[in-house]
Formats: C-alpha cells, sequence, structure tokens
C-alpha cells in the first residue's frame, strides 16, 4: 500500500479524544471526511468526526470517546492510502514533484529537494545552491511525472 504522509498528531482537545493535527496537506479536502479511513502507526482506523480549529484539523477516530484511548497517539504521523485519494489522471500532489529535474529551455536548472505548502507555496531546487520558485501556473508550465521534469517559465530572476 501507498501511504501518503497528511501531518502529525500534536496534542489531544477536551476529554472525549479528540485529536489536535497539524497538517499542510494540499488535498486536506479529500482526506478529513467522516468515514474516510487513516493510517496512524500502522494501524487503520475510521474518521468519526472533524471540523477545523484555528490551524489544526481536530478529528475524533473509530469509537474512542475518551481522551485516556487517544493520548498514545499524540506526537504521531499520520497517513492516508494514495488509493483512497482518487487522484485523476493528470493530478499531482506536491510531494510527487520531490526529484523531478527542473528544466527551462531544455535546460536542466536542479533537481526538486522540497517543498513548502504555507501561505505562499514554495519548491525548493537545488542547483549549485539552493534556491525557491512560487508553486504557481506563472513560473510552473507543466508537470511531467512520467519523464520526471517540472518545465518551468520566468526563473531567471530567481536564480542567483
Amino acid at each position: 500500500m501507498d501511504l501518503v504522509y497528511i501531518g502529525k498528531i500534536v496534542n489531544t482537545h477536551g476529554i472525549k479524544g479528540e485529536l489536535k493535527i497539524k497538517s499542510d496537506f494540499e488535498k486536506k479536502e479529500l482526506v478529513f471526511k467522516v468515514g474516510n479511513k487513516i493510517i496512524i502507526d500502522k494501524e487503520e482506523h475510521t474518521i468519526r468526526s472533524y471540523r477545523y480549529h484555528k490551524i489544526f484539523d481536530m478529528i475524533t477516530i473509530d469509537e474512542y470517546d475518551n481522551i485516556n484511548d487517544v493520548l498514545c497517539y499524540v506526537g504521531k504521523n499520520v497517513y492516508v492510502s494514495r488509493d483512497s485519494l482518487k487522484l485523476k489522471e493528470k493530478d499531482y500532489l506536491l510531494s510527487d514533484l520531490i526529484g523531478l529535474d527542473v528544466v527551462f529551455n531544455d535546460k536542466v536548472y536542479g533537481i526538486v529537494k522540497d517543498y513548502s505548502n504555507d501561505v505562499n507555496p514554495l519548491l525548493l531546487i537545488n542547483y549549485d545552491k539552493d534556491y525557491y520558485i512560487p508553486i504557481n501556473k506563472k513560473f510552473i508550465k507543466e508537470v511531467d511525472l512520467t519523464n520526471k521534469k517540472l518545465i518551468v517559465d520566468n526563473i531567471e530572476g530567481l536564480i542567483i
């Protein structure tokens, strides 16, 4: 099973077994739904309730309704099966871009090393040194996962 990292359980909330997840996953609307399956510590769990609170995704799982039942999950990573995301053929996740060659005018300008999905999503590119490319259509023209290429435009000023 191909697992996709969606966040980390940072704490509990209240006494009824609600888990507080810190997540910058870009397709939360596909994951955080009542009835969906998530994986914590190689165990599959069903989301029983979901809400967004401040910067956290708050869930309850399975039939746990007591804080003592879920304390063991604090600090654990949360995953979801890639198959359950039901991505369309041209869709991709930001994590799929890691390792792709960055190509501009048929010349390779580095490799995607990492990404940040904060307020202004960025790709970290390594080409002699590290630089960032904003994740938007002005800079990223095409993602070719088959040939492992990320075709970009307008990057002359970004590489210094």
